[in-house]
């Protein structure tokens, strides 16, 4: 009985006749409206509250309905998520790299998986890797075994993928909305262009960089540690604009930095760090 009461349709239902019987009601109190037009008003009155009951009804199982589509979609991408993650391990190339595409399609589509994406493709690039051209730009002269050589260069460029995916995934320069971060202390790095991206705090202490970091147009609105780093291709820096602290401590770069062009919100520290000759360097540096 106590459910009973509280249905909203029995307590429509009521409303619905009391309106009817009270707007009715009112109306012959007037001599001029005729019974059959104070019962007709009443009705249509009374019909009022049944069809906003019904509105009401419409709404909320169309607000289910919508909630039980995003559940599902929510489920599916989970199950998306961790699908890829599992093909990382994958000892084919072509299978790693659709991994990671299918990880990129995911933040594109489902925005609270930017991040996360991000830190999934930043952890494969900290992954231990060897390549001879690494090997050479140290000065290591030792002999590779073809086969060996060859399954580092496809890996090399499923790393390749990677660093594009990243830039791919954050925001343009000059927007709004949530600021990502990069962790990448550690990583050895090929070809890392984030041309005219936006980066929130951005870290790659002890990293190796093989042919460039390109950060040109590039906003970076949180710190900027690139500490203890060997970068031994181009670190190009035209109008990338650091926001934060930039700290370049012990980095060694091995080609000419034009400081020159870029902007940044209070002096870069450079305390041990060594670029060649031709180099153009803060003025505070």
């Amino acid at each position: 009985m106590r459910r009973l009461f509280k249905s909203p349709l029995l307590w429509t239902l009521l409303s619905s006749v009391a309106v009817l019987v009270g707007v009715t009601a009112w109306l012959l109190t007037d001599r001029a409206t005729s019974r059959g037009d104070a019962l007709k008003t009443g009705a249509l009155a009374g019909g009022a509250i049944a069809a906003l009951y019904g509105l009401w009804l419409n709404d909320r199982r169309r607000r289910t309905e919508e909630d039980r589509h995003e559940i599902e979609r929510s489920r599916i991408s989970d199950e998306r998520f961790a699908k890829s993650i599992e093909l990382l391990g994958n000892e084919a190339d072509q299978v790693r790299v659709g991994a990671m595409h299918s990880l990129a399609g995911l933040a594109r589509t489902r925005p609270e998986y930017r991040q996360t994406v991000l830190d999934v493709l930043c952890a494969y690039l900290r992954r231990p890797f060897e390549h001879p051209k690494f090997d050479l730009a140290a000065g290591k002269t030792d002999k590779w075994d073809p086969e060996d050589e060859a399954a580092a260069e496809r890996e090399r460029l499923v790393r390749r993928a990677a660093e594009r995916l990243i830039r791919d995934i954050l925001p343009h320069a000059g927007t709004t909305g949530p600021t990502l971060s990069l962790n990448l202390s550690d990583a050895r790095l090929d070809k890392l262009g984030l041309l005219g991206r936006r980066v929130g705090w951005f870290g790659a202490d002890r990293c190796e960089v093989l042919t460039y970091l390109d950060l040109t147009d590039a906003q970076l609105s949180g710190k900027f540690l690139l500490e203890n780093v060997t970068i031994h291709g181009e670190f190009e820096l035209t109008r990338a604009r650091f926001e934060r602290k930039v700290s370049l401590a012990g980095t060694v770069v091995e080609k000419p930095v034009d400081f020159s062009e870029a902007t940044f919100a209070e002096p870069p520290s450079l305390e041990g760090a060594k670029f060649p000759a031709g180099s153009v360097l803060p003025k505070d540096g």
